[in-house]
Formats: C-alpha cells, structure tokens, sequence
C-alpha cells in the first residue's frame, strides 16, 4: 500500500457587516482524470443556510454551485480528501504513429474537438522574439515537450505573487518572472502557436518530503508540504491530456491533483462568484498529513518504532553485560547499481568493469567513516568452477587500539585509474626496498613471462589475426597474449625478492636468499594474476621442503599490546637511515642501483653451488600494472612483522614519493585487527562488515554502511518485468 495523506483546505471570508451573497462556484473537487487515487472527499460550506448543486461544465470538472438564502457576515470552504501516492510514471502513455513525430496535425475530427484548446490570440514583441527562440526542428513529440518545458523552467524565474489574476504571456516574458500560473500561461500558449493543443489546470500540489536527500539535484522540502498550483497539459493523439510543469520543468506526477481543466484560466478559478460591496478579512490554510505508510526500502520504521527498538536493544546490551554474555555480529549486506540495474554484471555477473570501479570507491568511503588511517588490501578472493579467473576481494584493515596502519591515504593508490610507472620504476622500488629492510640485493629476481608458452600460444592463433589488435569482447587467452607480446618478452613484467621473517639468537630479522632455477630465469605461470601468485614455486630446490610450512600463532595464545605507529615508523626510518650510511661507506649511489645487472646477477646465482640448507619459499613482489606499481605482501605468521613490513612500505612511498597498491597475502588473523571486505557476488556487491559487540555500535556500522553505498550511488532495490519490488539476493 503507498503513503496516504489526509489534505485539509480551509478558506475564510469575514465580512465588516451582514451582506448577500450571488451565486459561488466552487471548483474545489478532483478532477475526473485525476490519475492520483482519491479515497474520500468533503465540501463543507458555511453558513449552514445554503443551497448545493454538483454540476460539470462543459469540459467535464466539477463544480459545486452555492445559492444563500440570506445575508451572511462569513463565508466558509472547507475541503478534506484523503489520498493514495502511488508512484505515477508520467511517461505510462502511448502516442499515435501521426503523432510520435513533432510537428503533426491533428485529425480532423479531433480537431475540431479540440478547437477551444488550439485558440491563441496572443502577440507581442517579447512573446514572438522569444516564440523564435524554440528549437522546432523535427524531433520525437515527448522529446520536443520536455525541452520546451525544461526552457521554460530555465528563463522565468518563479515568483509568489500575491495579486489576482493572470498577468498575460507578453507581461510575464519582459519581466522573466511569474507564478506557477504565469508560467503554464506562457507555456499554453507557446504549445497552441507549435500546433499542439494546451489547457490550463489549476490544483493541488502535494510534496512530501524525502526520506533520504537526492543524489540528483535538490531534495525537495524539508518537510510534507500542499499548496494551490496551476500547471498546462497538452493534448496527444492516443495518450490524451499529459501534464507539464513549467514551474519545476517536469511532466506531472502523483502529486500534482488536478480541480478544473479549461481552455483559459478565468474558468478555472477555484471559487468565483458576486458579492455586496464590503470589506474582507481573508483567511487562507492548507496542510497535509500522513495518516498511513508501509515500511519500505528508505523507511522501515517510524520514528516512534525506531525510537522503542533502540531502547529494547539497549535493555538486551545491559543484560548481556550484566551475565557476562559476550557475543558478536557481522552482516553481509549486498548492493547493486542504482544507475545501471539492466547490466550483465548486476543481474547474473560475478564481476565487471563499472562493479569494480564503484567497489574502489564504496571502501574508500567506509576508510573514512569507520577507519582512518586503515590500510587498503586489494586482494584475490573466491575462484568458482567455470570462471576464468579468481574474483578481486578489497580489504579495510585497522588496529582495535585506535593506532593507524597508514597515516597517507594518497600514497594508497587506486588500481582503477592508470599511471605511468614501469618495470623499471618497480625494480628501482624494489632495490631501495631491500636496501631499507638490511637484505643483500643479489637476491632479487627479474621475473618473466614463460617465452615458449607464448611462442605456442602465438602459432595456434590463425594466420590472419594480428594479437596487437584484440577486441575487448574478444576471447580472455588472446587478450592475455596481446598484452604480453605488446609489452615485449624479452622484459622482466616485476621484480621478486625471496623474503621471510627468521628467528636468531632470540631475535628476530629479515631473510632472504637465492632462487636458483634450472633456467637462467625466473619464468611465471601463463596467467593474469599478481606475479606474487604465479611464481614456479614447485621448481624450487627441494633441500629443506620440510621446513616451509608456514605456522600462524595459536589464536588462543595471549597477546601483548602492538608497537605504536610511531615506533613501527621510527623503525623503519632507522632502517632507512642506516641502507645510506652503508650506501655511502661503500660508494653506492642511487644510480648504480637503478643501473644494476640484472643478466649478471642471474647468471651469478645460477653459478651458485646446489642449495643444501633451506630455501626461502615465499616473496615480495612488485610490478607495474596499469602504469601503477603493486607491492605484493608475502604471506607470514606474525601480526607485528606484517605491520612492521608495511611501515617500511609506507615509509618508502613517502620518501620517493611513490603511490602503490597494496596487494598479496594478508595478515594472520588477529584479535588485535578488524578487517572489513567489500567482494563480487553474481550481480551484487557483498559487504563483509566488521563484527560489532554491542547494539550501539550494530547500529552504526550498518547504517553507515548504507549510507556511504547511497553515496556511491548503490542501492538494495532491484525490480522485476512487472515492476514489483524484490531484494538484492546475492551469488555464490
């Protein structure tokens, strides 16, 4: 059931003595086209004394004729109606095939009909130069009514004007300003002079406010609002009368109620009639009130049912606490698009383009509601039989002690938009990396596609393809190819450096060591992930293979508080400060690492000795994608040694400066850490929101979630072909 209103309009003469009233008509009943549902209606007339007669005139409104017997000091109309605001489409109409096109004539035997609505006598010099000024080019007719409206709109400023009567078209032209019913005069009369029938409409105009402010232009009132309004509806061959709105340059909708339709304003006055000479006390109100509303999307309660269920919620928090009942609550609400709810990717698609370019901007906005100062992770998440590859899975990672894990947000950059950075940039990066983390450099290795997988790849492909110039819809592998072989083989695409965290003499420190493979390179598995997940792993030295398995600490173990920001950043800073003295001692300079021999160093690991000890089996990676650089994080056990890894990043990042994205493993599951995940799902957009421990901070973490989706233009309506609401549901 839609909103029902109650609207109440009282009018009030007062007269300085007893005087005699002519015939009063009243045209202060609905409209028979009225297209907004009236469920009851109510004339009530003083003085009691009266005679009523309901009539219509000749175009089929209304009229309440009064007859008073005898002299009166007042005189009184109230009207009460309630009604349903159902959403009313103002475009629900066909036109007639003569008529879809502007300009046409009418029939001749509707014209004729329509005789009294096609009359303008109207002319002036402002009304003609501006009549010029109406683009008539041959267009679709609705297309030439919505421009001449939204026209309108735009050139006559919207005044209240309290005097009676209409000022003429030529009047309201040389000013530039009028009422509502100056404006749909004009519009009237512009409409008759393009050929098209036009009428006036005089009427209610109900506006409730919002429940939630537009994304698209202004709001609306702030508050539920009714007043008299007058409007033009133009005549269309197989449509009938479709109202426009000069007033807010918009066809009419559920609020606009129609009272008197007539070929000229004067007929369509609300109350007209002949009276003795006196004086007037005039009384004029209207209000509307709500008397039923459904829950919906926007408002699933009242304001009273909200107010109770807040106060029941904050008794269940006291009990809980009070038997130490400690529980949490998460939430995986799903969103799609509120501006392209048709497209393959919010109905049925897992991920796509636009899906992920909003996710981006939907964490970035839940960063600074909930976490600022939190590190952004943009990770791979769940992979599904028959997709071709994993779904990306952003991450919103911030410490429960209130410390940040990155203080720079513009040193998180988005994988969305390009850069210009390359190889290149990336192993200069890495080098200046290892450099601060106290690790021997010769360890790092260039890594490269796999030569002959795409030497094979290219001869299957048929003679007259050329793979440089691939169709976006084109198959997934060409694409792959195309980029590869544009980019050139023969260079690394990122820069991999073995690296765990190990324990000696009770403390502990960064470690790297050689990846000796049988090749001179380091040659990635055929793919389209991080390199950080493409690595030949398994043609790794098997000495020690025992010894790479990655043990996570006991989530039941007890923690101690975690360093501070400050300390993990003078950490890193320490470490930055020492890679230069030893830098300078030995006459490095920066050059010479951007310069460095990446052939030599390859071939010197290469001629190492068969590797008897343990080989580090996992890595830090950095590549250049989208002209962006990603610093792939490689897995480890420790919450403190990824943070303090991450410092070194950050501290890095601001030195140079160099935006990256964040990318690879995340850390160990930790108490000490609150993570927030925003994932595709066939057709939606997941948030996996932080867990809450209270009704108070449920309350928050939901209702800002909604309402940073609402700001990047996501919604949790979706429709069906016959218009009927259904949820947002969710995928796999």
């Amino acid at each position: 059931m839609p909103i029902r209103v109650a609207l109440r309009h009282l009018t009030s003469y007062r007269y300085d003595r007893l005087i005699n009233l002519g015939p009063q008509v009243i045209r202060l009943r609905p409209a028979p086209h009225s297209r907004t549902p009236v469920n009851s209606y109510s004339l009530k007339i003083e003085p009691e004394d009266h005679f009523l007669n309901w009539q219509q005139d000749p175009f089929g409104n209304y009229l309440a004729r009064l007859v008073f017997p005898n002299p009166t000091e007042q005189f009184t109309v109230e009207v009460d109606l309630t009604v349903d605001m159902s959403v009313i489409n103002p475009f629900d109409f066909f036109v007639e095939e003569y008529g879809e096109d502007f300009p046409f004539e009418y029939e001749p035997l509707l014209e004729k009909d329509l005789k009294p609505f096609l009359e303008s006598r109207e002319t002036g010099a402002h009304f003609e130069a501006y009549l010029k000024t109406v683009n008539r080019t041959p267009r679709r007719t609705i297309n030439f009514l919505v421009d001449l409206n939204q026209q309108l709109n735009h050139d006559i400023k919207y005044l209240i004007r309290l005097e009676a009567g209409v000022q003429s078209p030529e009047e309201t032209l040389s000013k530039r300003s009028g009422s509502c019913r100056d404006s749909a005069w004009v519009l009237i009369h512009l409409l008759r002079r393009c050929g098209l029938a036009a009428r006036f409409v005089s009427g209610y105009l109900i506006q409730l406010a919002a429940d939630q402010k537009s994304l698209d232009g202004p709001s609306g009132p702030e508050t539920d609002f009714t007043d008299l309004h007058a409007w033009c509806e133009v005549y269309l061959p197989g449509a009938g009368w479709v109202g426009l709105d000069p007033t807010s340059g918009l066809l009419t909708g559920e609020g606009h109620i129609p009272l008197a339709a007539t070929p000229d304003p004067m007929s369509a006055a609300p109350i007209s009639g002949g009276l003795d000479e006196c004086e007037t006390d005039f009384h004029f109100d209207m209000q509307v009130e709500r008397i039923h509303e459904d829950p919906r999307v926007t408002k699933p309660y009242s304001d009273h049912q909200w107010e109770q269920i807040q106060k029941l919620g904050a008794v269940v928090d006291e009990e809980l606490v009070r038997n130490d009942v400690r529980l949490t609550m998460g939430g995986e609400p799903t969103f799609v698009s509120i501006d392209d709810q048709e497209g393959v990717e919010w109905n049925t698609g897992a991920v796509g383009y636009h899906k992920q370019r909003v996710s981006g901007e939907l964490l970035r906005r839940l960063q600074n509601r909930f976490a600022p100062g939190a590190l952004l992770h943009y990770g791979q998440g769940k992979w599904y039989p028959g997709e071709p590859l994993p779904r990306w899975a952003y991450s919103c990672l911030w410490r429960t002690d209130g410390e940040p894990i990155w203080s720079n947000p513009d040193l998180l950059a988005d994988p969305m938009r390009g850069g210009n950075e390359d190889a290149e940039s990336a192993g200069v990066f890495l080098c200046d990396l290892v450099d601060r983390l106290g690790i021997d450099g010769r360890w790092i290795r260039p890594a490269y596609e796999d030569l002959w997988h795409t030497i094979e790849q290219e001869q299957k492909l048929p003679v007259d393809v050329d793979v440089r110039k691939f169709d976006v819809d084109d198959d997934i592998d060409r694409k792959r190819l195309a980029g590869i072989i544009e980019r050139g083989v023969s260079k690394p695409v990122g820069y991999a450096l073995p690296l765990t965290r190990a324990w000696w003499q009770a403390k502990a420190s960064w470690m790297s060591g050689p990846w000796p493979f049988r090749s001179e390179r380091l040659f990635l598995r055929p793919g389209d992930s991080p390199i950080g997940l493409r690595l030949p792993l398994d043609s790794l030295p098997t000495a020690g293979i025992d010894a790479r398995v990655l043990y996570a600490v006991d989530p039941f173990a007890d923690r101690v508080p975690l360093m501070n920001y400050r300390q993990i950043r003078q950490i890193a800073r320490r470490s930055a400060m020492q890679s230069v003295t030893s830098a300078a001692i030995t006459e490095q300079s920066r050059q010479s690492r951007q310069n460095r021999d990446w052939q030599q160093l390859e071939e010197e690991i290469d001629n190492l000795e068969p590797v008897t000890s343990d080989v580090v089996s996992t890595a830090l990676c950095v590549e250049p994608r989208n002209g962006v650089l990603h610093v792939f994080m490689p897995p480890l056990g420790r919450l403190e040694d990824y943070l303090e890894l991450v410092g070194v990043v950050e501290d890095l990042a601001e030195a140079r400066p160099q935006p990256v994205v964040i990318e690879g493993y995340l850390p160990p599951v930790d108490h000490r850490l609150q993570i927030l995940k925003v994932t595709p799902d066939p057709g939606v957009i997941e948030v996996n929101v932080q867990p809450a421990s209270s009704w108070k901070e449920l309350t928050e973490v939901t209702t800002g979630v909604y309402e940073e989706a609402r700001l990047t233009r996501l919604g949790t309506e979706k429709f069906q072909l016959d218009g009927k609401h259904t949820g947002t549901g969710g995928g796999n």
